[in-house]
């Protein structure tokens, strides 16, 4: 399986913030900003923000003279004992944040041995999550999630997929032709997010966007009421602002 993909700006943003918490984790009795940008050769602006993200994540913590030292969450994540259950609880943490500043349900879905897994979910009554009606490995070709891993893979591993899983028509608004749904993901263009317009239900909209590093394929995700359809668009770009927290933790 082949990647068509170049890195996106949150993985950019991922690997910045690993630099910045390499040089912290080396220093324990705390480092500057300036030593930071200095080991890091990123600029005052992009260290700063990164650093205000490593913060609220608790990756790293300000001390009173105005140093950087690793915080509670990167601790946890070094710690041996009890890993694999501290990376999902920090995931999770981010997420229920995400869910929080974008106001709608939002998921972490990757792609694993040839099919579409959601691996991770923040909802709550106030941003419920899509009832799935079709198991989403079946509705690759209709769903926001689907589309955003088919679209990372190469023309081989789509047409695979959809010889494995037919295209069928879920609402009105579903794409059923293999050649149009191709074409469509052949045009999307990597920094938009991927849109389902009650396609895979009716009454739910959906947006998508990649958090890939390596060969791993995966996205974020996001669903709201149709009724709240005029405000996809802006969430959806919040979403894409936020993932870079999303993917350091998938990373770490």
């Amino acid at each position: 399986m082949a990647l068509t993909q170049e890195p996106t700006a949150p993985y950019r943003s991922a690997q910045d913030a690993l630099r910045v918490l390499e040089s912290v984790s080396r220093r324990p009795a705390g480092i500057t900003a300036a030593e930071l940008a200095r080991r890091t050769g990123l600029t005052a602006g992009r260290l700063s923000a990164l650093l205000r993200m490593l913060s609220e994540e608790t990756y790293v913590v300000r001390t009173a003279d105005g140093a950087y030292v690793t915080g509670a969450a990167l601790c946890r994540l070094g710690a041996a004992h009890g890993r694999d259950r501290a990376v999902r609880e920090r995931l999770q943490h981010t997420l229920d944040r995400l869910r929080d500043s974008v106001g709608a349900a939002v998921y972490v879905s990757r792609y694993i041995d040839g099919e579409v897994s959601l691996t991770q979910c923040a909802q709550s009554p106030a941003a419920p999550a899509v009832h799935e009606w079709v198991d989403f490995r079946s509705a690759a070709h209709a769903s926001a999630i689907g589309k955003s891993l088919l679209g990372q893979l190469d023309v081989g591993a789509r047409r695979d997929h959809l010889s494995r899983h037919r295209p069928a028509r879920l609402t009105s608004r579903t794409i059923t032709s293999e050649r149009a749904l191709l074409s469509r993901l052949a045009a999307q263009p990597p920094t938009v997010p991927v849109l389902d317009l009650q396609e895979y239900a009716v009454g739910t909209v959906c947006a998508a966007v990649p958090i890939t590093a390596g060969s791993a394929v995966g996205c974020l995700a996001l669903s709201l009421p149709a009724r709240q359809a005029h405000r996809l668009r802006q969430a959806a770009e919040r979403l894409n602002r936020g993932a870079a927290p999303v993917l350091l933790s998938l990373t770490l």
